[in-house]
C-alpha cells in the first residue's frame, strides 16, 4: 500500500468515523485510501478550508472525540488555520493532515511551500512528519492520542506528496489507545476539601472539559455535597443542566446584578476543567486577592497560569468525584444562599425583562426554539452580539448540547452545524448566526444540501456589525458610526438558491410557525430574521468591542 492508504486504515483502526475535506492534488492517494474505507469513514466536502476546520471543531465539542480535517498546503493550510486556532481555545480534539510540497523541494521556496512547524506551534499541540510512507501509521496514530490526551486540542500531520505516494509496504498499524483519565492525588484532594469546608461562599466555575469529559454527573453530585453555586464559564452552559437547584448562570461578557453580587460576596472560587479564558474572568482581572482559588486542570501549563491556593493536575470528573466525598460541610447559609442567586437567575432567564426596539424580540425567539426543541437538541450559535439572546435565554440540559467559538471566530455557525450533524446525527441541530458571520461562510449551506443533513439554521440579520457600530456610538456618538453598517441580501432567497427550506420572520408572532415547519422540513431550513440594530443585546449600559 502507499503512504495515502497507510493513513486512511490508521484513522479507521483508530475509530476516526468523519473527515471533512477541501480535496487538493497534494493528497490525492489520502482520498483514494479514504474512498475504499468510505463505509467506515464518512467523507465530507465543504467549499472552503475554513469550513473543513470549523466542521471538525464543532465535531470535536459535540462527539467528543477527533474528526480529520484534510487540506492542501500553502493557501489551503492558512484559510485552515482559523478552526485550529477555535480548536485550541475551546479545548475540542482534532486533527488536520497536510498535503503538502515533496520532501525534495523543501526549503526552496516551492508552490505554495509553508513551514509549517512554525506557522502552527502555537495554536497546535504538535506538528507531526512522517520521514516515509511506512513511518505514516506510527505518526497518524500518535497525532491521534496527542489529540485526546491530557487536554485535548488539535494537532497538524504533514504529509508530503512522496510520502503520500510512496510505497509504506505492509506497515503495523499501532492499536488505539483509549484517551487515559488524569486522576487527582489524594493529598491534593484533601487540602482542596479543607478549603471547601472552611469556605462560607464557595462558587463552582465549569469549564470547557466538563462536558468532554461527561463529568455533568460528578459537577452536580460535588454542588449537592457542598452546596456550592455553579456557574459556566463562557460558551459552556451544558456543562451542567441548568435547572440544577445549584446553578446560577453564565459567565457572559456582561453581567446581571446578582451574579455582581454573587461574586462580590464568594469567598471561595473553584475552577473545574476550565482554562480560565479571558471573557470568562473580564481579561484575567475577576478573582480577587481575597478570594481563595483552587484549580483543577489536566494541563500543567494551565494550571501555572493561577496562583491558587490547591493546583489539582487531573480530569475534573475523577477529582470532583474524591472532592464529594471528602466534604463535609455543606451548610444551611450556603444553600440559603446559592438559593437567592439560582431564583435571580430563573427571573434572569424568562423573556420580558428586556426591551426591544424592533417588531422581532429575540428573547421571545429563543424562548420559543426551546420550547419545541428535544433536551438533546444540539444549539450552535456563530460569534456576534446576537448569541448574548441565546445565552441568556436558552436552557440547555444534556452534555455536549453546545458549540459556540470561545475563541471568538466569525463564521463558525453553518460549518459548525455540519459537524455537529455527523456528530450527533440523531438530534436536532440549529445554528444561530447573524448577517454577518453568514456572509463568510454560509455558502456551506450548500454543503448541507448536498450531504442532505437537516441543520436548521436561524439568520439574525440586523445589517450592522452590531458591537462595533454600538461601541462606537459609545465612544464617539452617533456621527462616529463608521464602516459598521451593512447591506445584507435577502437571506430567504439566498437560502432558496442553495436549496434550504427557507421562510422570512418580520415580526415575533411569525418565528413559533417559521420554525415547526423548518424542524418539520426533512433537509436544512433557513430563517431570516428582520432585527432592528438598536437590538443589540440583552443588556443595557455596556458594550465591548468584542466579536462574540
Amino acid at each position: 500500500m502507499d503512504g495515502g492508504e497507510a493513513l486512511a486504515e490508521t484513522l479507521a483502526a483508530w475509530g476516526v468515523e468523519a473527515a471533512f475535506a477541501v480535496p487538493g492534488e497534494s493528497y490525492l492517494p489520502v482520498l483514494a485510501g479514504l474512498q475504499r474505507r468510505a463505509n467506515a469513514i464518512r467523507l465530507v466536502t465543504p467549499r472552503h478550508e475554513s469550513g473543513v476546520t470549523f466542521a471538525c471543531a464543532a465535531y470535536g465539542r459535540i462527539a467528543g472525540k477527533p474528526a480529520v480535517g484534510l487540506v492542501s498546503r500553502g493557501p489551503g493550510s492558512t484559510n485552515a488555520s482559523i478552526g485550529l486556532h477555535v480548536a485550541q481555545q475551546d479545548s475540542v480534539p482534532m486533527l488536520l493532515v497536510i498535503g503538502d510540497v515533496p520532501t525534495a523541494s523543501k526549503g526552496r521556496e516551492a508552490f505554495q511551500e509553508i513551514d509549517y512547524h512554525k506557522m502552527f506551534s502555537g495554536i497546535a499541540k504538535a506538528v507531526l512528519e512522517p520521514q516515509t510512507a511506512a513511518d505514516v501509521p506510527q505518526k497518524a496514530a500518535r497525532a491521534l492520542e496527542l489529540a485526546a490526551a491530557g487536554r485535548p486540542g488539535p494537532v497538524v500531520l504533514v504529509m508530503p506528496k512522496d510520502i503520500s505516494d510512496g510505497d509504506a509496504g505492509a506497515p503495523e498499524v499501532p492499536r488505539p489507545v483509549p484517551r487515559a483519565p488524569l486522576l487527582p492525588d489524594a493529598e491534593a484532594v484533601a487540602a482542596a476539601a479543607r478549603l471547601v469546608d472552611a469556605a462560607r461562599r464557595p462558587i463552582v466555575i465549569a469549564g470547557e472539559l466538563i462536558a468532554f469529559e461527561g463529568a455533568g454527573a460528578a459537577l452536580s453530585d460535588f454542588a449537592a455535597a457542598s452546596s456550592a453555586a455553579v456557574t459556566a464559564a463562557y460558551r459552556c452552559q451544558d456543562a451542567i443542566a441548568n435547572d440544577d437547584p445549584a446553578y446560577i448562570g453564565h459567565l457572559e461578557i456582561n453581567r446581571d446584578d446578582f451574579q455582581e453580587r454573587g461574586w462580590a460576596e464568594a469567598d471561595l472560587v473553584i475552577a473545574a476543567g476550565a482554562r480560565l479564558d479571558g471573557i470568562t474572568t473580564r481579561d484575567f482581572s475577576m478573582i480577587r486577592e481575597d478570594q481563595t482559588l483552587i484549580h483543577i486542570h489536566p494541563d500543567a501549563e494551565v494550571l501555572g497560569r493561577w496562583p491558587s491556593r490547591a493546583a489539582i493536575r487531573a480530569d475534573a470528573g475523577p477529582a470532583l468525584e474524591a472532592l464529594s466525598g471528602a466534604v463535609t460541610n455543606g451548610s444551611l447559609e450556603r444553600q440559603d444562599w446559592r438559593a437567592g442567586l439560582n431564583s435571580a437567575y430563573r427571573q434572569f432567564s424568562e423573556p420580558g425583562g428586556v426591551s426591544v426596539h424592533g417588531r422581532v424580540d429575540l428573547a421571545e425567539v429563543t424562548a420559543e426554539t426551546r420550547r419545541q426543541l428535544p433536551s438533546d437538541a444540539v444549539v450552535i450559535t456563530d460569534s456576534g452580539t446576537f448569541a448574548r439572546w441565546v445565552h441568556r435565554y436558552f436552557s440547555f440540559g444534556e452534555p455536549r448540547t453546545q458549540a459556540g467559538p470561545m475563541a471568538g471566530a466569525m463564521g463558525y455557525g453553518v460549518p459548525g452545524g455540519i459537524g455537529a450533524a455527523l456528530a450527533r446525527p440523531r438530534s436536532p441541530v440549529v445554528v444561530f448566526v447573524g448577517d454577518g458571520g453568514f456572509l463568510m461562510t454560509g455558502q456551506e449551506a450548500v454543503t448541507l444540501v448536498q450531504e442532505r443533513l437537516p441543520v436548521k439554521i436561524v439568520v439574525c440579520d440586523n445589517n450592522a456589525w452590531g458591537s462595533i457600530l454600538t461601541s462606537q456610538q459609545t465612544r464617539y456618538g452617533e456621527t462616529g458610526i463608521f464602516g459598521t453598517r451593512l447591506e445584507s441580501p435577502d437571506f430567504e432567497a439566498v437560502g432558496r438558491a442553495y436549496g434550504l427550506h427557507s421562510s422570512r420572520v418580520r415580526e415575533t408572532g411569525e418565528f413559533a410557525g417559521a420554525f415547526a415547519a423548518a424542524l418539520a422540513y426533512p433537509g436544512p431550513a433557513l430563517i431570516h430574521l428582520e432585527l432592528d440594530e438598536r437590538d443589540i443585546s440583552p443588556f443595557t449600559g455596556q458594550s465591548q468591542s468584542y466579536r462574540v
